[in-house]
């Protein structure tokens, strides 16, 4: 866990408010996308807030003018997590032959670390501006709440841009109506925030403006209460939702996810599928698999 003074190198801790931790993702020049740094010290700041008796919520939030690009595809930082640094039993094994390690890693870093993220016992609030895409959406349903400015949009590209049925945390038929989801993930539009709102995806919709100042209101006022009945509150609502099968529902589409990556392997000797790709991402995909070739020739 760290400590009080800990420097984070892509993120920062805050206490804005009495009773109230704010986790801030810092790395607005990428969008703040999610690579294996920014994974692992979420994981710190997290159980750093969850394990100070101090705190009663939790606000996640990210700087610049967006919320989160998804996953890191910049091939920048370390690609697998420090074995002193992974959280699950699984293993490690990332470099595995076959499909072995890309499983170990996918399952380590974005499914059993965002689920558990997602039971921590405090209630946790995402603040949430710009544009939230693919993974970015993984990183605001783990949390209990959600606020987002008037100017927010969502959209999974997975299935329309990238030959996958959805993110690894596969939340989407909880999220709004199975039709709803089906038509999103199909068409791979986007979703505005008044829409996110009616479909119940978002609790409140408020001017950039104003999105911190309403978030931080309403941790405040949560935090005011008995945090051990929030608690209590959390897990009962967390617990009927995964008697409706969500969890179930999520462990298989992992592996449905699992199962897009290996198609598209096997067909374009990638795990996505290139074909499909925008231009702009595709040519930031061809340059990282230029770079991992030239470091397999050295």
């Amino acid at each position: 866990m760290a400590s009080e003074g800990r420097e984070y190198e892509q993120l920062t801790y805050e206490e804005p408010a009495s009773k109230v931790a704010r986790i801030v993702m810092n790395r607005p020049n990428r969008r703040n996308a999610q690579g294996i740094t920014m994974t692992y010290e979420l994981d710190d700041a997290f159980k750093r807030a969850c394990h100070d008796d101090e705190i009663n919520v939790i606000i996640f939030a990210a700087a610049g003018d967006h919320f989160n690009a998804g996953h890191d595809l910049s091939g920048e930082g370390p690609q697998n997590p420090l074995s002193d640094k992974v959280a699950g039993l699984w293993g490690g094994g990332y470099e595995g032959k076959g499909w072995s390690g890309s499983y170990a890693r996918e399952k380590e870093i974005y499914l059993e670390i965002t689920e558990r993220w997602r039971n921590a016992p405090k209630p946790t609030i995402a603040e949430v501006q710009g544009s939230v895409i693919s993974g970015g959406m993984m990183l605001t349903w783990m949390c209990d709440l959600i606020v987002c400015s008037d100017d927010a949009r969502f959209r999974d590209a997975t299935a329309a841009e990238m030959g996958i049925p959805g993110v690894e945390f596969f939340q989407h038929p909880y999220e709004m109506s199975v039709r709803q989801a089906k038509e999103w993930l199909m068409t791979g539009g986007w979703m505005t925030a008044h829409e996110a709102e009616r479909r119940g995806m978002v609790n409140h919709v408020v001017s950039r403006e104003h999105l911190t100042e309403r978030t931080l209101e309403l941790a405040k006022t949560i935090a005011a209460n008995n945090p051990f009945t929030m608690k209590l509150v959390k897990q009962s609502v967390n617990f009927a939702q995964d008697q409706m099968g969500r969890k179930a529902s999520m462990d298989h589409a992992f592996h449905l996810h699992q199962i897009g990556h290996m198609q598209a392997l096997i067909v374009n000797g990638f795990p996505i599928d290139l074909d499909s790709l925008p231009p702009l991402v595709r040519a930031n995909v061809d340059k990282l698999v230029a770079t991992r070739k030239l470091a397999t020739a050295g």
